[in-house]
């Protein structure tokens, strides 16, 4: 009697434990079957919902073929035009159909729900009201033209979305800072060029990181590997994409007054925007796989047998593989997207990129790291090479082209 007197107090704050278990669980799965039940009852809904536009769909397209076969069917009767056929729409759906719009002017879109609840009176209205920034933020489908100018605010609303979605991925190819930067840079290719330019540059980005990484560990060895482990920052942003943010501004310029730039037509732009890139991405194939691969090394100017990571070296290895980068940039510019109008240009930007790199490497040896030439870092040489790729596409595009 003893023992069962002790053993009392703990079977009750079992029991009492289990209990509180028990209603827990039903408690969890009854919040469980009533959220299983909801997601269903919505699933349902927005099916009723889709079935029930389609069907109104079918109904309008059926009047629209009526309306035109009586229009067809009487040329000579201009009246006929605003007689109303007959069929039998959908439950609480009318269709009518009149001559010609109003006098007051064609239909507008009408304003987002976020952009009406904006003062009218206020900076953010004024910037929404700039020709850059359209309040034209509704049209998904704008966002995916083929060619053609993208609103500034839908450009930052996607990137932003994506860089951010893929930020684990993002992280480690870029700095805070350059990821950042590269969100805006982007923004401004995406509201340029759209996707198409966009996802150029974006190949050129998993590209040279990709490159990077090879025999990484060996260079770090050797102490010529890119610091931080590889990781861009926004120097490395801008000085290789400084030169093809400006040719795709000058792109989209062409394209919003339907006219030349500097004299110079839409194509070439973009051709220089693509050479730009390619050179880039030609250079850093060049140095990396010479730095991994390189077996004999030559300094440009005097060749002369240096050791890998010398600026101004260059090698067999690294000057194939700088062909290959800028040639696969290019096709992919021209036959993946169709950015570039023509095959010849897809040999005149790998031309372009393999020549600016020899230059590149002529800049290296004979002024980076020298006296009095503080300034020229490795993203001021950068920029040149773009911008000295660039060039060379466009004035080939220009008088071997014709364009």
């Amino acid at each position: 009697p003893t023992k069962t007197a002790a053993l009392e107090p703990a079977t009750i704050t079992d029991q009492s434990r289990r209990a509180r278990g028990t209603k827990a669980k039903e408690i969890t799965r009854g919040i469980i079957i009533a959220f299983v039940s909801s997601t269903i009852d919505e699933a349902n809904r927005q099916t009723r919902m889709r079935m029930r536009r389609s069907r109104h769909c079918r109904h309008f397209l059926a009047a629209m073929a009526s309306a035109s076969s009586v229009a067809a069917s009487s040329a000579f009767a201009p009246s006929a035009l605003t007689a109303e056929p007959k069929l039998r729409p959908s439950s609480h759906y009318h269709y009518r159909f009149r001559s010609p719009r109003p006098a007051h002017g064609p239909r507008t879109r009408r304003t987002p729900f976020l952009l009406r609840a904006i003062p009218n009176d206020g900076p953010i209205s004024a910037f929404l009201s700039s020709p850059l920034a359209s309040a034209d933020v509704g049209s998904y489908f704008d966002l995916f033209r083929f060619s053609g100018n993208v609103p500034l605010l839908s450009s930052l609303a996607l990137n932003a979305v994506l860089f951010f979605s893929l930020r684990p991925k993002l992280m480690t190819m870029l700095t805070p800072e350059g990821f950042a930067h590269s969100l805006a840079l982007g923004t401004m290719l995406w509201t340029a060029l759209g996707w198409r330019g966009w996802t150029v540059c974006v190949l050129y980005l998993f590209l040279g990181q990709l490159v990077t990484k090879v025999g990484f560990e060996e260079k770090e060895a050797l102490g010529i590997a890119e610091g931080r482990g590889g990781r861009r920052g926004p120097e490395n942003v801008w000085g290789s994409a400084l030169t093809g943010t400006l040719c795709a501004a000058a792109a989209a310029q062409c394209l919003k007054t339907g006219g030349p730039f500097l004299g110079l037509a839409s194509d070439v732009w973009v051709l220089g925007y693509v050479a730009s890139l390619a050179t880039k991405l030609a250079d850093t194939f060049a140095s990396e796989i010479g730095k991994a691969y390189g077996k004999t090394t030559f300094l440009i100017t005097t060749l002369k047998p240096v050791p890998r990571g010398t600026e101004g070296a260059v090698s067999l290895e690294g000057t194939l593989a700088s062909v290959v980068g800028g040639l696969s940039l290019a096709v992919y510019a021209r036959f993946a997207v169709g950015l570039i109008p023509s095959a010849g240009g897809v040999a005149v930007a790998t031309l372009a990129a393999f020549l600016a790199t020899m230059v590149e490497s002529l800049i290296g040896a004979t002024l980076q790291e020298k006296e009095g030439f503080d300034w020229m870092t490795n993203e001021v040489v950068n920029f040149f090479n773009t911008l000295i790729g660039a060039a060379i596409a466009m004035l080939l595009g220009v008088f071997a082209l014709g364009m």
